[in-house]
């Protein structure tokens, strides 16, 4: 049940953000801040593809402490605020799946 939550939580949270933060052109913003969803190509990457079990944050390239570092500083840029916002919010997703999963074990 918990990868099923997860993944509808990619689609509400970046929603229920762009409605209320953005309300002029929330569908645009939305759409910009789902379009982050792509940054999930670098699971092709892993052995297995999809492990319910694997914490995303630190094991796959795009989801790198490193480009975390990045998402959180082109907020600062007003051109790609949304998309950084959009991988922002994917990766606290990440990590709250993290932290629930190791709750559960």
């Amino acid at each position: 049940m918990r990868p099923y939550i997860h993944s509808v939580l990619h689609i509400i949270v970046p929603f229920v953000v762009a409605y209320f933060g953005y309300k002029k052109y929330w569908v645009r913003a939305w759409l910009i801040m789902l379009s982050t969803l792509f940054i999930d190509f670098d699971h092709l990457l892993a052995d297995p593809i999809f492990d319910p079990n694997r914490c995303s944050i630190g094991f796959h390239p795009l989801h790198s402490y490193v480009a975390i570092s990045v998402y959180a500083g082109i907020t600062f840029i007003p051109k790609f605020r949304l998309i950084g916002i959009g991988l922002l919010i994917h990766i606290a997703l990440d990590l709250i799946d993290c932290l629930w999963m190791k709750w559960l074990c």
